[in-house]
């Protein structure tokens, strides 16, 4: 069921170029990875859904955490989160796991790293954890705390990586 909600999720934000073929690499405990086909080449990412959000803000929608593969375009390890919620205008969050923590620049509902040169050791770190927890700042000020789980995800980042070499 998860499968189906994320890649339904998914076919809804694809634009037309590449909502017909997205198809599922596996699924992976709590992870899934997909790969796909735009117009620019091929993309593979894994997602997963945050397993508590505390508090659940006001129009609270799904979120997910993505790590994207887009080969053609030299993209590897891309993260980047859909909250569920609208972060507060030009206020970072922030992306833990272990004792090690990243910072998240936002826009709207969603959220990457502010310095990619840091997605190797993001994604080292993912696939060595075994939780994870964003922590961002609604549009309303109230702080908000994702945990992910990471069981699965060094599966899915080998998914990916076997499908977008």
């Amino acid at each position: 069921m998860k499968s189906l909600a994320a890649l339904a999720f998914v076919l809804g934000l694809a634009t037309p170029a590449f909502g017909q073929s997205v198809r599922i690499l596996g699924d992976h405990n709590a992870w899934s990875a997909y790969a796909t086909t735009e117009n620019a080449g091929r993309i593979c990412f894994a997602l997963s859904k945050p397993t508590s959000v505390e508090p659940q803000p006001d129009g609270y929608t799904d979120a997910y955490f993505y790590l994207t593969h887009r080969p053609s375009e030299g993209v590897r390890t891309e993260i980047n989160i859909v909250s569920g919620y609208n972060f507060a205008p030009d206020v970072p969050a922030t992306l833990t796991i272990g004792g090690q923590s990243f910072a998240l620049f936002t826009r709207g509902d969603a959220a990457w790293l502010a310095d990619p040169g840091q997605s190797s050791a993001a994604a080292q770190a993912i696939r060595a954890g075994s939780t994870m927890t964003i922590e961002g700042t609604s549009e309303r000020g109230i702080k908000i705390r994702q945990v992910f789980s990471l069981s699965g995800a060094t599966a899915a980042s080998r998914s990916i990586d076997s499908g977008c070499p």
